[in-house]
């Protein structure tokens, strides 16, 4: 059984925390592309974050 994914906007595909940058600049951490730094979702983000590559 797979995990969530996101598509970016540049076309990257979101499946692990690995994939995505933790911003802790704001009152709470945002989630970004690794690839383009473009936001993502925070419901999104929170549930990637919890994927781990086996």
């Amino acid at each position: 059984m797979s995990g969530p994914t996101h598509r970016c906007t540049c076309g990257a595909t979101l499946r692990f925390r690995q994939d995505m940058e933790k911003d802790d600049t704001g009152v709470y951490p945002t989630w970004k592309c690794k690839d383009c730094l473009t936001p993502i979702p925070g419901k999104v983000g929170e549930k990637l974050r919890h994927q781990h590559p086996s």
